[in-house]
């Protein structure tokens, strides 16, 4: 039985007519403005909400007579869209499922807390009015775009419920779970930054797509950036302060990774991560300002390939596994000492499952400075590879960007170092 106080029933009623007024408002913006005749509006609305929420009060327990009044409208709707065919325009459904939804409004309203019944609103109200809006994005959306929204929902919605929580060998501390959600943390990452390089007009955004490239990837965004730099005729300073902005968000992504594993690693290790980022941006504000050898026409933006797709996923997954294996075998052998060696070691490929192994726990009886400093020996030791892929794939025109990025490696190890003396 609904037991609410009579001021706290009065308020929700209240809620319930005005969110059906504003409802009715965008109704008739969008579908009476030349055809008056369709049911639905600012006045009719209400009229069902206080209707659906006067039959639940009836019998509030098994909703009877609340049931009765939807088939009810549920009936005259059907004659509607029975009758609508024989007028000039053709019939929608989206006017008998706002009816129904401005019904349906008023039970929630007295049943659900209040926010459940404003988002269901102001949901609908979006909905009806950009509905040019969304029939354009059939146009602007490719159907290769869906299948990779399937893909993600594949990822999170279905494989990552699946995996056991538990351990499955002694070899990692790792569950499955936990590495099939850095695994999606990553994909998603990269993903939003796909999007955006894909889809936002940014080509003439000033540094933004080297940075939206270094999100999703610094390495592959280095290595063609570079290879445009040796095809162009000189050096274009704009080109080369891409590499390094590119790499200036390389540390902002790995605090963004470590902090949504492990808070108190990320915090321990954010003043240097802060600290090489800034110098990283300044870096390439100064040579985005060099007054020579740029070009307005220098095209910074660098398409990635879609992160969601499934394979790679599970090569990712793969590789999380075989660096937490290794970590292990090393942690136990060498001690501290190997872990910092092998940083350097992965770091000059990729670097995401050495950090994702680290803010997962994989690496254990390190302390916190220990580990922090061997992200930083990865990140440097990434540095020092996009320094040799700028000259090995820019030529002699990547000798400018291989400097700061050696700049920042060194500036990286030196971080390492302090965090190693406070271990």
């Amino acid at each position: 039985m609904l037991t609410l106080p009579p001021l706290e029933l009065a308020g929700r009623l209240a809620m319930a007519v005005a969110l059906a007024v504003f409802m009715g408002l965008a109704f008739e913006e969008t579908y009476k403005t030349e055809e008056r005749s369709r049911p639905g509006g600012i006045r009719t609305f209400p009229m069902l909400a206080m209707c659906g929420a006067t039959l639940y009060l009836i019998e509030p327990a098994h909703a009877f007579a609340f049931i009765a009044g939807l088939l009810g409208l549920a009936a005259w709707l059907h004659a509607y869209l029975r009758s609508a065919p024989a007028k000039p325009e053709a019939p929608t459904f989206m006017v008998p499922a706002s009816n129904l939804l401005a019904y349906v409004i008023g039970a929630i309203a007295l049943m659900q807390p209040p926010w459940v019944a404003v988002a269901l609103a102001v949901a609908a109200v979006l909905l009806l009015g950009t509905r040019e809006r969304l029939h354009r994005l059939i146009h602007v959306v490719p159907r290769d775009e869906l299948l990779t929204v399937g893909e993600f929902l594949i990822l999170v919605g279905i494989i990552l419920p699946l995996v056991p929580h538990e351990r499955v060998s002694s070899l990692t501390p790792l569950t499955p779970y936990g590495i099939w959600l850095a695994v999606v943390t990553v994909c998603t990452l990269s993903y939003l930054s796909y999007l955006l390089q894909r889809y936002a007009p940014i080509k003439n955004a000033a540094l933004l797509p080297a940075v939206l490239g270094g999100a999703y990837s610094s390495t592959a965004t280095t290595v063609v950036l570079a290879k445009r730099l040796r095809e162009a005729k000189q050096a274009p300073a704009d080109i080369s302060a891409g590499i390094v902005a590119a790499t200036a968000i390389m540390y902002v992504r790995i605090g963004v990774v470590v902090a949504l594993f492990d808070m108190h690693i990320a915090l321990t290790l954010a003043p240097a991560l802060v600290a090489l980022a800034a110098i990283g941006a300044a870096l390439a504000i100064y040579e985005w300002r060099r007054p020579r050898a740029r070009s307005a026409k220098t095209n910074l933006v660098v398409l990635p390939k879609n992160p969601l797709q499934i394979p790679a996923a599970l090569i990712f997954a793969a590789l999380i596994v075989v660096i937490s294996v290794i970590s292990a075998w090393v942690r136990g052998a060498f001690g501290e000492s190997g872990i910092l060696v092998l940083s350097a070691v992965v770091g000059a490929t990729d670097i995401d499952p050495f950090v994702l192994n680290i803010a997962q726990g994989g690496i254990s009886g390190m302390s916190v400075a220990s580990l922090c400093a061997a992200v930083l020996i990865a990140a440097s030791s990434n540095n020092v590879a996009k320094a040799a892929y700028a000259i090995g794939f820019g030529g002699m025109a990547g000798r400018r960007p291989a400097v700061m990025l050696l700049a920042l490696a060194l500036l990286g190890l030196l971080a390492a170092s302090i965090y190693i003396v406070k271990a």
